[in-house]
């Protein structure tokens, strides 16, 4: 049996790195047209900003702000090809000679009605690569969302459009690990796990074609309007899960199955920043000696912060090794992630050992 059915990651997932020019921008060498675009400068403090093909090109939504969703025609203009187009307005592009990074997925397009669950979504969906983005319209009452992954998410993540509420993210394995799936994270905060009974999520397990969400205005409030992003694991490709930490420099090894290329890293038991991780910002890829690469935080506007220890992880051929007794990635305490491949580790194209 093949370990993995993407054979090449990088037509399912890629971050490119590129230098804006304050005017009009094409973006080129992500390697498939994407629907999902993630980006933030990267030597400025400014916000992140994401856009996708289900909303459609213009409309901004910001990870580490509450803001609604707020349209520009020179914000993201099209997404191409090979990459995107910028105009001047958006904050990946809004400042002449600032490198930035943005985290590229992709879907199925603009998307399709689903009637799967209790609300009529419209779902772009990859259930080879699982990942889908859906948007749908609140009821207020428990309900059920169609996703269209033909898999189980492990996690969800929703931002309400219309409205000034939290980014609210389902970690799966965590909810399974405290026996509670109405626990959730804030995104856009720094804060740790939360519950609040059958308000955001109901309190059962996602299925193979629904997420579900509960009474909160921030997941379903009536008559607003919502965007999910959805993601499975997929062997070779994605997983997402939990790890305890050590305390020590010889930190804790994290099994993937795969060379990493992006991950996203969460202390979920304190008020600890969100870490981004990828393998095309300097500082990665030093033979065999600890990893100091340089560390994004989707809840925060800050630049880049390339101190040592701050993101001090090894990528390897199949997972990733903490070398930083830092709060944010390794005490005694429980982490969340979410990792994507760079190559798996068995295959026709295999990553080599470091």
């Amino acid at each position: 049996m093949a370990y993995t059915t993407i054979k090449k990651p990088s037509d399912y997932f890629n971050t490119k790195l590129y230098t804006a020019n304050g005017g009009t921008l094409s973006v080129t060498g992500v390697g498939f047209q994407p629907d999902l675009v993630w980006g933030k400068q990267r030597t400025n403090a400014e916000n992140h900003e994401l856009y996708d093909a289900v909303r459609g090109v213009t409309k901004r939504i910001q990870s580490n702000l509450t803001n609604a969703e707020t349209t520009s025609a020179s914000y993201l203009t099209s997404f191409d090809s090979d990459g995107f187009s910028l105009g001047s307005a958006t904050r990946l592009n809004n400042t002449n000679g600032a490198t930035c990074v943005s985290w590229n997925w992709k879907a199925n397009g603009a998307g399709v009605a689903n009637t799967d669950g209790s609300i009529s979504s419209t779902v772009s969906a990859s259930a080879t690569s699982g990942f889908s983005i859906v948007s749908y319209t609140g009821t207020g009452s428990n309900a059920t969302i169609g996703h269209g992954l033909g898999a189980t998410p492990q996690v969800v993540l929703i931002k309400e459009l219309n409205g000034t509420n939290n980014w609210l993210m389902s970690h799966q394995p965590l909810s399974a690990s405290l026996g509670d799936y109405t626990r959730f994270m804030t995104l856009n905060s720094n804060s740790a796990v939360s519950g609040a009974g059958n308000v955001v999520f109901q309190n059962s397990a996602f299925t193979s074609s629904v997420f579900n969400v509960g009474t909160s205005v921030g997941s379903n409030g009536s008559g607003q309007n919502f965007i999910a992003y959805c993601f499975a694991d997929v062997k070779g490709f994605s997983k997402m899960g939990s790890y305890i930490g050590n305390g020590s420099t010889d930190g804790t090894f994290v099994y993937t199955g795969f060379k990493p290329a992006f991950l996203i890293v969460k202390n979920v038991d304190a008020g600890e920043a969100w870490g981004m991780h990828d393998n095309k910002r300097p500082g990665l890829g030093n033979g065999n000696a600890p990893v100091g690469h340089f560390e994004l935080y989707p809840n925060l506007s800050n630049a880049e912060n390339s101190a040592g220890a701050a993101g001090q992880i090894d990528f390897l051929s199949n997972g990733f090794k903490l070398r930083t007794a830092t709060n944010s990635l390794n005490v005694t305490q429980n982490y969340i992630y979410m990792a994507f491949a760079e190559a798996p580790l068995v295959g026709d194209n295999p990553c080599t050992a470091r």
